[in-house]
């Protein structure tokens, strides 16, 4: 089979990693943003009320986190918009786009256990279910869960028995790694069917998605497997003393690569959307003024739970930690 198959089934098979509940965090395979701070969505919610106040978004508008597993990024959202512009919790639609019915339903018992009646929350299984006039769409670190090729020097991967080969002709991925300038490593797929999924779900919209990654293609393999907060490169020799076969780690560990945002880039402009920005997320946070908010929080709460909310979210911009390493991609549709 070819790797992009490979992937999906390690990902998203019936057994797949992302099929059922994993914990993310300390307890899980790795950290993530929203698993780091409440301030993250905290931050967000703060920036959607800005495009209420600019006027791009009007107050009926859909608020749609794209993969959110968990629940908890858009459930910081709500949070926040609560303290902050409560009316806006009963006038907006809230959607998650899910395709596994395991997570929906851990996703509505979270929400039904944070708010009640308070959140109304829609599931679609693809953004192709979704039709609206004016949306915000969320989506952190959906760009690297996406199948992709592997490409070295021309020959494109296929997978047989977990071990890989580079002995396929194809032509399409050989032009993205000519496109971005790439002699090995990975070309995802299906970035342009998403891009076109968005623009066709929303007459006009703001998307941002937080992905590891660089505008640029890196000039090698990034492929790796997180496991219990170990990273496992996914081409170590099985000579090494690290090895770990990966029909062992096949599909119970999570498998991932870095983001060429240039991709992303082209594949959202051929679709119709404006390109706004790629900022480091560290940037990005303080833009959208995170800073603000904790000092509206220093100003509220007991100094106790100040600093610890204040330590968790500097892990969110700290440079060595996730404010550097990650980037923010902003794109707009409009009337």
């Amino acid at each position: 089979m070819r790797f992009s198959e490979y992937m999906t089934q390690w990902l998203y098979g019936e057994n797949g990693y992302y099929a059922t509940y994993k914990n993310i965090g300390k307890s899980g395979d790795f950290y993530t943003a929203v698993s780091t701070s409440k301030f993250f969505g905290g931050t967000i919610a703060k920036h959607i009320i800005s495009l209420i106040d600019e006027g791009f978004l009007k107050s009926n508008a859909v608020i749609c986190e794209i993969g959110a597993h968990h629940g908890y990024f858009l459930a910081d959202v709500c949070e926040f918009i609560y303290t902050l512009r409560p009316e806006l919790l009963s006038s907006f639609k809230f959607v998650i786009i899910e395709k596994f019915d395991d997570l929906q339903a851990h996703q509505t018992r979270y929400f039904e256990e944070s708010f009640g009646d308070a959140v109304q929350l829609t599931h679609y299984k693809s953004l192709s279910e979704l039709q609206c006039d004016n949306a915000f769409f969320i989506a952190n670190e959906i760009f690297d869960a996406f199948p992709c090729e592997l490409y070295y020097k021309g020959k494109t991967a296929s997978v047989q028995n977990h071990n890989v080969e580079f002995d396929v002709e194809d032509e399409w991925v050989r032009a993205q790694a000519k496109k971005y300038h790439k002699d090995r490593g990975e070309i995802a797929v299906g970035y342009e069917e998403f891009a076109q999924e968005m623009v066709n779900a929303a007459k006009s919209f703001e998307f941002m998605s937080f992905d590891y990654g660089e505008m640029q293609a890196r000039p090698d393999f990034s492929l790796r497997i997180y496991a219990k907060h170990t990273v496992i490169p996914f081409f170590t020799p099985k000579e090494n003393e690290e090895y770990i076969p990966r029909e062992e780690l096949f599909a119970k560990s999570d498998i991932t690569y870095d983001v060429t945002f240039a991709h992303v880039k082209d594949a959202y402009e051929a679709a119709g959307t404006t390109y706004i920005e790629l900022k480091a997320q560290m940037v990005a946070l303080v833009d959208m003024g995170i800073l603000d908010l904790l000092e509206i929080l220093k100003d509220n709460a007991d100094e106790k739970i100040y600093k610890q909310e204040l330590e968790k979210a500097k892990m969110l911009i700290m440079p060595n930690f996730l404010g550097e390493r990650f980037k923010m991609i902003k794109f707009r549709k409009t009337l």
